[in-house]
């Protein structure tokens, strides 16, 4: 099956546009299909990369560091697989390094990747923390996520406000406990 075309993602916007009960010939709505298009292009950008490349350059040199890596605070922006609205919200990834580390923005490099498709919120957090573990081979990972989905606050159950939280623990991060504890409290702050 051919991909679809950018004129044949603007003609579905032109038929939402009419279901929904407007003209998409009226002025403000005319630029809208090419717009939306568009902006799916980007939104859904995680499709066309495959976010583990980014976790393929490391740096040995790590002057004997063996504690905890933990990037905090990485804006997830991701589509609910069942509605296609809007999951925001905030991922937590840490990993025990073996003898190697990667650049600090990797991690948020892979949260995006993989976010930037629809997903499910449980493995979206899966597949950072299993990217991890299968490309850097470090003792444990932990990813945290908490999101906010729009199919819960803008429509259904309208619990706005509400957040999902998911996690994945792996390793060491999962099985001792001391790990856990460190990884959970600077995740949290403490």
């Amino acid at each position: 099956m051919a991909k679809p075309t950018q004129s044949d993602a603007e003609a579905a916007v032109r038929v939402l546009i009419e279901w929904a009960g407007d003209d998409p010939s009226r002025e403000g709505l005319i630029d809208t299909p090419s717009r939306v298009a568009r902006s799916y292009r980007e939104l859904f950008a995680g499709y066309a990369d495959d976010p583990r490349e980014y976790l393929k350059r490391t740096f040995e040199e790590v002057g004997g560091y063996d504690e905890l890596v933990v990037l905090r605070n990485i804006r997830v922006v991701s589509f609910c697989e069942h509605h296609m609205l809007p999951v925001i919200g905030r991922a937590h990834v840490g990993y025990l390094p073996t003898n190697r580390v990667v650049g600090i923005s990797k991690p948020a490099r892979v949260v995006h990747g993989f976010a930037r498709r629809l997903q499910i919120q449980e493995k979206l957090t899966a597949e950072i923390a299993e990217a991890i573990q299968e490309i850097l081979k470090p003792q444990g990972v932990g990813v945290v996520i908490e999101a906010e989905h729009s199919c819960m606050t803008l429509r259904g159950v309208n619990t706005l406000g509400s957040t999902l939280s998911t996690s994945r623990l792996l390793g060491v991060i999962r099985d001792d406990a001391r790990t856990r504890g460190e990884f959970l409290g600077l995740v949290h702050g403490k």
